[in-house]
């Protein structure tokens, strides 16, 4: 099955008995975007670090994360398969806005040349041609947040987290921003989870919701 499934998921405080949340049992299939809503501090981002990889040692968790009928709850972060973007587009202040895109490249992609040509390509779909050069210190919010998902999606995952990628844009900006990773995303035609406490990251997204 090409799908995201967390089976009776459950994560914990390590100094606590109850879990931030009920037991999540939900199957994505490729090509859905799935929200899961809920207010700050319920567990979102602990959720997503737990799908990625990530989770902290504050947390404790049980059940299992199977992407495309495989188990990957006890695969390290990068064997995984599985891209994350999050609420502050991070990228490498000591590489230029290209090599940030090119840290992303499978490893499939060899020599200068392809790869090179793979991140100017990437670039044009993102609207930044000729930025290969550009210090990311110099790029706008919205710039750095084209950026972030295309190296995310130069990676090829094969499935993709959203940790509210779009809290911190102002209003008019999230709107085109939010359009522009919904659009890439779901031409990739992989399973998408969404975590938001905006109704309206859910309305665009347009597929099936869970509050916790």
């Amino acid at each position: 099955m090409n799908a995201l499934q967390l089976l009776q998921v459950r994560v914990t405080p390590r100094n606590a008995e109850r879990p931030l949340f009920p037991d999540l049992t939900v199957t994505i299939p490729a090509g859905e975007v799935l929200t899961l809503m809920g207010p700050s501090g319920i567990g979102k981002s602990t959720l997503v670090d737990f799908i990625g990889g990530h989770l902290g040692p504050g947390f404790r968790a049980t059940g299992r994360v199977l992407l495309n009928g495989r188990d990957m709850t006890a695969l390290p972060a990068e064997a995984r398969g599985i891209g994350i973007l999050f609420q502050d587009a991070v990228l490498f202040p000591h590489l230029s806005v290209g090599d940030n895109l090119a840290f992303g490249l499978s490893g499939a992609v060899r020599g200068r040349r392809d790869r090179r040509r793979k991140v100017e390509d990437a670039l044009d779909r993102a609207g930044l041609p000729g930025f290969y050069d550009r210090d990311p210190a110099t790029l706008s919010g919205g710039q750095r947040a084209r950026v972030a998902l295309m190296r995310a999606l130069l990676a090829e995952p094969r499935a993709l987290l959203l940790d509210e990628p779009f809290a911190k844009l102002d209003p008019e900006l999230r709107q085109e921003i939010r359009a522009f990773v919904l659009d890439h995303v779901r031409a990739r035609d992989i399973p998408v989870l969404m975590v938001t406490h905006d109704a309206s990251d859910a309305e665009a997204a347009g597929g099936p919701r869970i509050s916790l």
